[in-house]
């Protein structure tokens, strides 16, 4: 899959371009049915599958302070996009003039003078131009106007639920990651670059731990304790995950994520990390001394060996 920054630097030298149109957020189920739509009626018509995303999302300009915090990077989107099969991503830079566009100004600037788009593709929950005036069938009529077609993908129910982005920021929050999974269709991720803790982990308890750091943006599970792996290149490496403010030793409102990566000795103070997260042991409580801490640690351990080795995951 090619990526292209900038929608400028996109040359149609590819064949018919068929278009999505959204930030897609983790890539859950309901973007899924979307992309592979899309994929298919491209690979039918001898057209390039293409997305365009406004990087970053709109809210992170016009609403910093009520902007929500991420599923996913940039980079782990582009993945997730590529291994569903798409030709190209447009990540385009959002700016407050784009955001005064009428959505007739958005159709005929990007969608017609730049891209020259053939088919479009949406959510049946789509807005657009200034203020999100534009819908999906507004998207329509303007298709019709200026000569191409457009696609209302309709919801895709999880359980009962409308898979959403902000419903599985929801289950994150509450540590429900099997539900989250459900609507993702894999299992929650992070990722960022191991730091120096306080020493506790090694020197003290004898369950050293790699302190994660991650971009802000991106949401975390809640507090718990958690199942997971740690990605470290190409290696999954069985884990055990805690994040919270640790209240046996802090008192401060720091959130901290602290992997004990099961019988694994090395260091990786300022390397790439990844956590994949599998499912919550229990919530992070205090303790009232190192001895009572340790044991439950070795028994988190334990729970989490057992847990990957019976689920095969």
């Amino acid at each position: 899959m090619q990526v292209i920054w900038e929608v400028d630097q996109y040359q149609n030298n590819t064949g018919p371009l068929f278009l999505a149109l959204g930030n897609f957020d983790g890539v859950h189920r309901g973007h899924q049915k979307l992309l592979t739509t899309l994929i298919d009626r491209a690979r039918a018509a001898g057209g390039t599958a293409a997305s365009f995303i406004f990087e970053p999302h709109p809210s992170k300009i016009l609403f910093p302070d009520r902007a929500p915090r991420m599923l996913v990077s940039a980079e782990q989107k582009a993945r997730l996009l590529r291994e569903l099969g798409m030709d190209l991503l447009i990540y385009s830079t959002f700016s407050r003039e784009m955001a005064r566009w009428s959505p007739e100004e958005f159709v005929q600037q990007i969608l017609v003078e730049k891209l020259h788009v053939q088919e479009v593709f949406v959510g049946f929950n789509y807005s657009f131009g200034y203020r999100g005036a534009g819908s999906p069938e507004d998207l329509k009529e303007l298709g019709e106007t200026y000569g191409f077609q457009v696609h209302i993908i309709s919801p895709v129910s999880v359980n009962g639920e409308v898979a959403s982005s902000s419903m599985v920021r929801s289950y994150l929050e509450e540590g429900a990651i099997e539900r989250a999974f459900d609507m993702l269709g894999y299992y929650p991720y992070i990722e960022g670059t191991v730091v120096k803790g306080d020493g506790r982990g090694g020197a003290t308890l004898g369950f050293p731990t790699a302190n994660l750091k991650v971009d802000s943006d991106i949401i975390v599970p809640g507090k718990g304790v958690y199942v997971a792996r740690a990605k470290l290149n190409d290696q999954l490496l069985p884990a055990v995950v805690n994040i919270g403010n640790v209240p046996t030793f802090l008192t401060q409102d720091a959130i901290t994520i602290e992997a004990h990566i099961i019988d694994f000795l090395g260091d990786l103070y300022c390397k790439n990390m990844g956590l994949i997260f599998y499912h919550k042991i229990r919530d992070e409580k205090k303790f009232d001394n190192i001895e009572s801490l340790v044991k439950q640690i070795g028994a988190d351990r334990d729970l989490a060996r057992a847990y990957l080795s019976a689920q095969s995951v």
